[in-house]
């Protein structure tokens, strides 16, 4: 069993009652190291720009660049996105990026990564926001072409969404050439490439693309929706000729070590309305450890779950966090 833990980026309205700018990019630092002296397996930010569940003029820190400074200010904790958006950066610059990071990290990155699902913020700044289909059939392509990339080069890929490394172009001295493919230098530290993750579960498409891709998913629901898209997975792989058991099982928990009514408080200082309140709870682990450590054995032993991925809403401040690694993660493992 492996845990891991959300940093306040400001997405989820954790920043709120921090002083803006450098002082929130501090209280993300000091939980990063407290995350990785209470012995969690990894950090994760969110790819996200814009605040839920309203946009507001509110810090959300962009995720690469703010990963890039916690990679620094960290030694041994792996490092994540719960999920990079394939929409938001091209599949090359998304390979140059993420074999940056690994080389910067020394070889921590977990690269997790999906097809992309909310339209506000991907229509607000700039990008189109396509059908289903085309948008998972685009993140299939990517992460052919990112993982192609991690090898270096040169590369080339002419596909239906993406053509990378081809054209007749005007070299540095202005000499027409033909590419021969992209290159991408450095190459990750990982052999042969950081643990690639993808994010989703659409019965479909979308765990197609884990079968053929994945070291590990993550998907959300409850024991008996995990158990029906697991069988699923393990038809798509077995269709492919893969082990299913290649692929482990993991799942993003929200979680606050206490009662109730201490979790509503926080949630409303950080702004959140009582329906809003409401909808973080649904699903939420919220008690004392011995309960909450019972319902993740459950999915432990029903689901398969092999990595829990903890948010903590109180993290800047709270105890949840350390609670969570001394008295739940014990029980579990």
């Amino acid at each position: 069993m492996r845990f891991g833990v959300f940093i306040p980026q400001g997405w989820r309205l954790d920043l709120v009652g921090v002083e803006p700018g450098h002082p929130q990019w501090q209280a993300m630092k000091r939980v990063a190291r407290r995350a990785e002296a209470a012995g969690y397996d990894s950090l994760w930010l969110y790819d996200h720009f814009h605040t839920i569940p309203q946009a507001l003029p509110e810090a959300t820190f962009e995720a690469w660049t703010a990963l890039t400074g916690l990679a620094e200010a960290t030694e041994s904790i792996r490092l994540g996105h719960m999920c990079g958006c394939n929409i938001y950066r091209s599949p090359a610059l998304m390979a140059k990026i993420s074999a940056n990071v690994d080389v910067i990290s020394n070889g921590r990155l977990e690269f997790a990564y999906g097809a992309g699902w909310y339209e506000h913020e991907t229509v607000a700044y700039g990008y189109p926001f396509e059908r289903p289909a085309a948008r998972i059939g685009a993140l299939a392509e990517a992460l052919q072409i990112i993982k192609g990339l991690w090898k270096g080069g040169p590369y080339q890929f002419h596909g239906k969404y993406y053509r990378v490394g081809h054209g007749r172009v005007k070299d540095f001295r202005g000499r027409e050439i033909e590419l021969e493919g992209a290159l991408n230098y450095p190459v990750p530290v990982q052999k042969p490439h950081p643990p690639v993750w993808v994010a989703g579960g659409g019965e479909q498409l979308t765990l197609r693309v884990v079968a053929r891709h994945a070291n590990l998913s993550n998907f959300f629901g409850d024991a008996e929706i995990f158990e029906r898209k697991n069988r699923l997975l393990d038809h798509y792989c077995e269709e492919i000729g893969r082990d299913p058991a290649d692929i482990e099982r993991t799942l993003n928990i929200n979680v606050f070590v206490g009662p109730g009514s201490e979790v509503d408080r926080v949630l409303a200082a950080a702004g959140r309305s009582p329906a809003a309140i409401a909808d973080w709870k649904q699903g939420a682990y919220i008690g004392e450890p011995a309960s909450i450590a019972e319902r993740l054995a459950h999915l432990r032993d029903q689901a398969r779950v092999r990595y829990f991925i903890a948010y903590f809403p109180e993290a800047v401040s709270g105890e949840s966090l350390e609670r969570f690694a001394s008295e739940v993660i014990p029980l579990v493992r």
